[in-house]
């Protein structure tokens, strides 16, 4: 089992950037998987899901951000297409199953996004 997100950086509010993750491992399906952010001091929180081929977002990126993706054999190759980037949506990017599936106790390396004002 392995989850690795990247495509984070450096971005101007406005901005737009697009994560990707992979999954390894046949517990992952892309029809339950989630993008989970960090935001400094903050706990982690949803932000973006498939679950049952519905996609889902939180009240704060919803309307920005499209998450989308693909199952390979034992993979799934997740990505988050964010736009009109704001400041509040910086913090570390994390993808993994969704809420109902998701491995708490494993999180693997997730990806830095700063917005700045």
């Amino acid at each position: 089992v392995q989850l690795q997100a990247s495509g984070g950086g450096l971005v101007q509010a406005g901005g737009s950037l697009r994560l990707s993750c992979v999954a390894t491992g046949s517990i992952f399906s892309i029809n339950a998987m989630g993008w989970y952010r960090q935001a400094p001091g903050k706990q982690r929180e949803l932000v973006a899901s498939i679950t049952g081929g519905s996609t889902h977002y939180s009240g704060s990126v919803k309307g920005r951000f499209t998450i989308s993706g693909d199952n390979a054999k034992n993979t799934v190759h997740l990505h988050l297409q964010m736009n009109s980037l704001k400041p509040e949506d910086t913090g570390i990017y994390y993808c993994n199953g969704d809420p109902a599936n998701a491995l708490w106790d494993y999180w693997g390396q997730g990806t830095l996004v700063t917005v700045s004002s």
